[in-house]
């Protein structure tokens, strides 16, 4: 799609690879991924690895990876070929340093040779006035020899760019009209020298040469933009639209960082959450449709998405609702796909081994156990699944030969140990007469014991403790079904001689 001017869409994830793909990082590349999406446009990746101290290819490969993950494909980039690559700054210096001599022969940047010293002079100076802090200009009006001579003595220097002292104003999509004032910043530094640009002029030259309409990002950049436009006005060339998203908010309502805990998509695929649910959630932060549905696929952002809809204000990222999305979205699976999804969970934690397509081995136990009955035991817990890592905990009972509890977990309500193994005794007894193992039938004879009871707790919560150890589990019937009936009977003999 076009806009206005004919003007195809075009945006663009420009990260740095000097850490983990963040979740404010994959929120950008969302926005921009649904923006491009529903206007037919396009979404390109672009790695902005100029830093070389810092970046890395690990974190560039944990960056690709984690989009991928999430299912942010990108049109052009990395891996993707495309008419205005490369899609790296570190294969783009010729180009850059063509238009630093633009703005040099234009006398729109300058060399300045100030020492950090003389740097911090001015500062100081600055604030003992109340002023603020903003290159002096000392060496913006050196002559051309006195430059030429100072650089052939090899002379330290850095490229700064002439701020105009005009009031730069721009219509952000989001935050309406946003203006800065040209005098209060000062001179900036553009390039280390003609073989180094700093991101501020890398990522005007990179925009233009890659056509980008729409420049969509978090609201930390907002005061980049006014630097960015002088230098789009000097250069003489078009100047994209904004769109500065909210920050992301820890809960304490400061910027989400890892003291919050988890912020890498690495860390949140390890925790067991779905790409859906982390794109759904991620999207509500700072956007709603205006109504009160919280649960989308892609699908359905694509078609809602909308820039006009997206929020000034900071979006706190709220974990409980996170979990809940999750479980939502796990639900909405089937049970063969969960089960996929949550084998590995179970091999971690070395309850089981693959030994073929579709059989284990209970470490433990060391006996065989089929794909099918995994699936069962999953199915138990599928619907109370919050996160995937959630899962060995709840059905390690079923791995494991011995479990550990205190007696005090067999005791409904007050009763005593007496009543507790004469319960444990009964249901016992009528499970060892079934012939036909098999969940309805359990359940059948248990409730028609349980009635004996007068409370049906009296009987099903010593059993359902028994099986599994656990205050909370799913019910007694589902549980004896899978255990088996030599085990089931072997746990509810443990568990009469804990109250005997």
């Amino acid at each position: 799609m076009k806009d206005k001017k004919n003007k195809p869409t075009r945006v663009r994830l420009a990260p740095s690879p000097t850490g983990s793909l963040h979740v404010g990082t994959a929120r950008a590349a969302l926005f921009n991924y649904l923006f491009a999406k529903q206007k037919k446009g396009k979404f390109i990746l672009r790695i902005e690895d100029t830093d070389k101290e810092r970046s890395k290819k690990e974190y560039e490969k944990q960056i690709i990876e984690g989009l991928k993950w999430l299912g942010i494909n990108w049109d052009e980039g990395p891996e993707t070929k495309g008419e205005f690559g490369p899609y790296r700054q570190s294969d783009r210096k010729n180009r850059y340093k063509k238009y630093l001599k633009k703005l040099l022969d234009e006398e729109e940047a300058y060399h300045c040779f100030c020492s950090e010293e003389e740097l911090e002079q001015m500062r100081q100076k600055q604030k003992q006035n109340g002023e603020p802090p903003r290159y002096t200009g000392k060496c913006r009006d050196l002559s051309e020899s006195e430059v030429k001579k100072r650089l052939e003595a090899g002379e330290s220097s850095v490229i700064r760019f002439k701020t105009k002292n005009y009031e730069v104003k721009f219509e952000d999509i989001i935050r309406g009209e946003v203006s800065f004032d040209g005098k209060l910043m000062g001179d900036f530094v553009i390039a280390k020298d003609l073989d180094s640009p700093l991101y501020n002029f890398a990522v005007v030259v990179d925009d233009y040469e890659m056509k980008i309409s729409h420049v969509i990002r978090g609201e930390d950049h907002l005061s980049n933009t006014p630097k960015q436009i002088f230098i789009y006005k000097a250069l003489g060339i078009p100047i994209p639209k904004f769109a500065h998203m909210p920050l992301i908010l820890g809960e304490d309502e400061s910027k989400l960082s890892k003291r919050h805990g988890a912020i890498s998509i690495q860390e949140f695929k390890e925790k067991g959450f779905l790409p859906e649910a982390l794109v759904n959630f991620m999207a509500l932060l700072g956007w709603n449709s205006g109504t009160e549905k919280e649960i989308y696929s892609m699908e359905e952002l694509i078609k809602n998405f909308s820039l006009k809809r997206v929020q000034k204000s900071g979006s706190i990222f709220n974990k409980d609702k996170l979990k809940y999305i999750n479980g939502v979205h796990i639900r909405n699976k089937d049970i063969e796909e969960i089960t996929d999804l949550c084998l590995p969970y179970l091999e971690k934690k070395e309850f089981i081994k693959k030994i073929s397509e579709k059989e284990y081995k209970i470490n433990e136990l060391d006996q065989k156990i089929e794909y099918e009955k995994i699936k069962k035991i999953i199915n138990l817990y599928h619907e109370r699944l919050k996160l995937l890592s959630e899962l060995p905990e709840l059905v390690d009972f079923f791995f494991k030969e011995k479990i550990e509890y205190e007696k005090n977990l067999l005791q409904w309500k007050n009763m005593k140990d007496k009543e507790i193994e004469k319960a444990l005794q009964a249901s016992g007894k009528v499970l060892e007469n079934i012939n036909e193992w098999n969940e309805e039938k359990i359940k059948d004879v248990l409730l028609k014991e349980s009635e004996k009871e007068g409370d049906r707790g009296r009987l099903l919560w010593p059993v359902r403790a028994a099986l599994t150890g656990k205050e909370a589990s799913a019910g007694p019937f589902e549980i004896a079904a899978v255990l088996g009936k030599e085990r089931t009977l072997s746990r509810i003999k443990k568990a009469q001689d804990k109250v005997s």
